[in-house]
């Protein structure tokens, strides 16, 4: 497949790439080097960009539901209002990435790398954050209602008005964290 001159395929050089608005809905990206990449408001649903290299993209208002991003490099990619509803992110290097207003309902989180990133009110309903690293997380006013964060690092996060309703906190750890009420976790 060919968009805009650019070869799109596995193991692809994209790094710079102008792609906004391109529809790669179901495309094989994996391995492919996307890093500063401006995709904002392309659908990559079904994509698989397992391994790729996105650091840096422009993903803003992004549609990436149902993609597998496993293992993927977003390290401060812009995800601001991105679709990653039921997107497979396990072990996804999202530290410092920007995910204000982003939907990842129902996405597959399990040892993902969130460190430092910004979610405030993300939409994270019923995500699999299972030992996921937030470490100084900004997830104010965030929707984690039944999300599963076991075991997760969420040591000097911010969840002032986060939504943690039936989600299941077992082993999560909090120190330092503003709390949903506003207080600080000892």
């Amino acid at each position: 497949m060919e968009v805009n001159g650019y070869k799109i395929e596995p193991g692809a050089y994209l790094s710079g790439a102008y792609l906004s608005g391109a529809n790669l809905s179901g495309a094989n990206l994996s391995g492919a080097n996307l890093a500063g990449a401006k995709l904002a408001g392309a659908n990559l649903a079904h994509a698989y960009l397992a391994d790729a290299y996105l650091a840096g993209a422009n993903l803003v208002f992004v549609n990436l539901s149902g993609a597998n991003l496993t293992v993927a490099n977003l390290r401060e990619a812009n995800l601001s209002g991105a679709n990653l509803a039921a997107a497979n992110l396990a072990a996804a290097n999202l530290e410092e990435a920007n995910l204000e207003r982003a939907d990842l309902s129902g996405a597959k989180m399990f040892g993902v790398i969130l460190t430092q990133a910004y979610l405030p009110d993300a939409y994270l309903r019923d995500a699999n954050l299972t030992v996921a690293n937030l470490r100084e997380a900004n997830l104010s006013g965030a929707n984690l209602e039944n999300a599963n964060l076991r075991g997760a690092n969420l040591e000097e996060a911010n969840l002032e008005r986060a939504d943690l309703t039936a989600a299941n906190l077992t082993y999560t750890r909090f120190e330092g964290a503003k709390m949903p009420d506003g207080t600080k976790h000892d």
